[in-house]
C-alpha cells in the first residue's frame, strides 16, 4: 500500500502490518498528488538530449576516490574523516568503482567504459577504512558536513553504498540480549549502544527534509527476509537492490547466492523500492601500483546503488524544479515490473529511458 505523507513516500507490507498487530494509517482522501505547480507528478514534457547530469552534485559517502583520468574532472571536493589526509585517494577501491558507475567519463577506455551521469560533480566524503569499515561518528560526520555545503556544492543527491546489519548477539562485556552491527560493506559500529543506529537514521532524516535525494544501498545480506542493512531500512530514502542478484563473489572469495537484501523492514516497509544491475559491473580501478588495471570488476548493492543515481542526476538536470518524493514517485510510475515479489524487487527494475521520458 502506497503512503505519500509530506515529503514521505513508501510502501507499507499489510501481510506484515497484520502479522504485527499494527494499526493501518489514515489516508489521504485522493490519491492525486500533485507538485507545487499543480502539475501530476511524472506528467513533465520530454527532457532534452544528451544529458550528463551537468550541474548536478553528488555526495558520495564512501572509502575516498583514486584521481582516475575518468574521474579527475568531476571531483569538486575531496573530505577524509578518517584521517589529515587532504588530496585524494582511496587505500579500498569501493569507493572509485562507485564514482566510476556513477560519473566516469571514459576518458581511458576511449569511451567505451563510462557511468551514467559523466557531466556531475562529486563531492567524495571518505568514511571507510582500507578494509571497507568505518567508525559510525565519521558516518554522521560526513552526513553533517553534506547538510553544511550543500548549497555551495550544489550537491542534489547523497549516494551511499554501505551499510551493517544488527542482529542479535552477545557483548563482549558479556550482558545478553543487546544487539551489535555486523559490517557488510560499511561503517563499524562495534559495541556501540544501539542508541547510535537511531542516531543514524535521524541523520538520514534530516538529509531528506533537506530536499536532498538519498539512495542507499540494500545490502548483500540474502535472500531471506528482513536483511535490509542499515541505513537502507529508512522509509524516506531510496534502497536499491540488484535486479541481477542470483550470486556473487565477495572480496573473500565466498560465493553469495540470491545475495540482494530483501525487506521488509522491522516497522513493515516495503524494501528496496528499486532494483538495478549489480553484478559483475566493470568501472573505474583504484590504481594503486604500477601494475594494476583502469578498470575492475564488482558486484553488490554498492553497485547498484550509483547506476540508481546517476539516473537520477540526469533526470534533475532535466527537472531541476522535482523534490525528493516527487523523484521518488517517478521511480515508481516508470519502474519494469519483473514479476518477482514487492520484498524483493520493490516496485521493479530501473527503466532510464521510461525514467526521462
Amino acid at each position: 500500500m502506497l503512503v505519500v505523507d509530506g515529503n514521505e513516500v513508501y510502501e507499507l507490507d499489510l501481510d506484515c502490518m497484520r502479522r504485527s498487530k499494527w494499526e493501518m494509517p489514515k489516508l489521504p482522501e485522493t490519491t492525486q498528488y500533485r507538485t507545487k505547480n499543480g502539475q501530476k507528478s511524472g506528467a513533465r514534457s520530454r527532457p532534452p538530449r544528451h544529458l550528463t547530469g551537468k550541474g548536478i552534485g553528488v555526495a558520495l559517502l564512501d572509502s575516498g576516490i583514486y584521481p582516475h583520468p575518468d574521474l579527475r574532472e568531476q571531483i569538486a571536493v575531496f573530505v577524509d574523516l578518517t584521517s589529515p589526509r587532504r588530496s585524494a585517494y582511496d587505500p579500498n577501491g569501493h569507493g572509485t568503482h562507485v564514482a566510476g558507475i556513477l560519473a566516469g567519463n571514459g576518458a581511458m577506455s576511449g569511451g567505451q567504459i563510462r557511468g551514467i551521469a559523466p557531466g556531475v560533480s562529486l563531492a567524495v566524503i571518505k568514511v571507510l577504512d582500507e578494509n571497507g569499515n568505518g567508525k559510525l561518528s565519521h558516518m554522521l560526520q560526513g552526513i553533517q558536513w553534506i547538510l553544511k555545503h550543500q548549497t555551495q556544492y550544489g550537491i542534489r543527491i547523497v549516494n551511499i553504498s554501505a551499510g551493517a546489519k544488527i542482529r542479535a548477539g552477545r557483548r563482549t562485556d558479556g550482558k545478553k540480549g543487546a544487539r551489535r552491527a555486523v559490517l557488510r560493506e560499511g561503517f563499524r559500529k562495534g559495541e556501540e549502544d544501539i542508541r547510535e543506529e537511531k542516531l543514524l537514521m535521524d541523520a538520514v532524516d534530516r538529509l531528506w527534509d533537506a530536499g536532498l535525494v538519498v539512495c542507499i544501498a540494500a545490502g548483500n545480506e540474502g535472500g531471506d527476509v528482513s536483511t535490509i542493512t542499515t541505513p537502507g531500512i529508512n522509509r524516506r530514502a531510496i534502497t536499491v537492490g540488484s535486479c541481477d542478484g542470483e550470486a556473487m563473489r565477495d572480496v573473500r572469495g565466498s560465493v553469495l547466492p540470491q545475495y540482494s537484501g530483501r525487506g521488509p523492514t522491522e516497522t513493515c516497509i516495503c524494501k528496496p523500492e528499486i532494483v538495478a544491475p549489480g553484478t559483475n559491473i566493470i568501472a573505474a580501478n583504484a590504481m594503486r601500483s604500477a601494475n594494476d588495471k583502469p578498470y575492475t570488476v564488482k558486484s553488490g548493492t554498492s553497485m547498484s546503488t550509483p547506476i540508481v543515481s546517476g539516473a537520477i542526476a540526469l533526470l534533475l538536470e532535466a527537472h531541476p524544479e522535482l523534490e525528493n518524493w516527487e523523484v521518488k514517485l517517478r521511480l515508481r510510475q516508470t519502474a519494469r515490473d519483473l514479476g518477482m515479489e514487492t520484498n524483493h524487487q520493490g516496485w521493479g527494475a530501473l527503466c532510464i529511458e521510461a525514467l526521462l521520458a
